[in-house]
C-alpha cells in the first residue's frame, strides 16, 4: 500500500512538473505568465531604496503617502518590479485605511498568496505572480460583489492610465 501511494505521488508530481509555467485563460487564448527571477543586487539597479523595501524585503509604507490612494482615473495599476497588471481602476474604492484598496484583481492569476504571521498576527500576504514581490495583503471585509479588500502598498503599484 505505501508503495502504490508513492508510486501516486511520483506520477503526480511528474505531471505537475510536465505542465510547465503557470497559465491563465483570456478570452480563448491561454496566457503564460512568464517568471521575472533577479538577485538582490539587480533588484536595487531598478527599484528605488521604498520600493525594494516593500517589494523585496516585504515592508510596507506608511498609510495616506501613496499619490495612488486618492488616484480616480480610469487605467490599470501594474506592478512596480515588472509590469505584470495586477488591478483595474472598476474594483478600486476608498477603504479608509490610508493604502490603495480593489475588491478584486485583474486575473486572480496575476496575484499570489501566502500566510503572513508577522507582527504577533496572521494575515494573508498579497504578491506578484510574475516577480515574487510583495505588494500588501487581502482581508475578508471588502465591499460586494467579492467581500474582500485587497490593501495594496501605493509604492508597489504604477498606475497605467487607459488612452482614448
Amino acid at each position: 500500500m505505501k508503495f502504490a501511494f508513492t508510486l501516486f505521488a511520483l506520477v503526480l508530481a511528474s505531471v505537475a512538473l510536465a505542465a510547465g509555467p503557470a497559465q491563465t485563460p483570456r478570452k480563448g487564448k491561454t496566457e503564460v505568465i512568464e517568471k521575472v527571477v533577479k538577485t538582490d543586487a539587480e533588484w536595487k539597479k531598478t527599484l528605488t531604496p521604498e520600493q525594494f523595501y516593500v517589494l523585496r524585503e516585504h515592508g510596507t509604507e506608511r498609510a495616506g503617502t501613496s499619490e495612488l490612494n486618492h488616484n480616480k482615473r480610469k487605467g490599470v495599476y501594474v506592478c512596480a518590479a515588472c509590469g505584470l497588471t495586477l488591478f483595474n481602476s472598476d474594483t478600486k474604492y476608498d477603504s479608509g485605511t490610508g493604502w490603495p484598496s480593489f475588491w478584486a484583481p485583474i486575473d486572480p492569476k496575476h496575484v499570489g498568496t501566502s500566510v503572513d504571521r508577522s507582527f504577533f498576527s496572521t494575515r494573508t500576504e498579497v504578491h506578484c505572480a510574475r516577480c515574487g514581490g510583495h505588494l500588501g495583503h487581502v482581508f475578508p471585509d471588502g465591499p460586494p460583489p467579492t467581500g474582500q479588500r485587497y490593501c495594496m502598498n501605493g509604492v508597489s503599484l504604477k498606475f497605467e492610465p487607459l488612452t482614448p
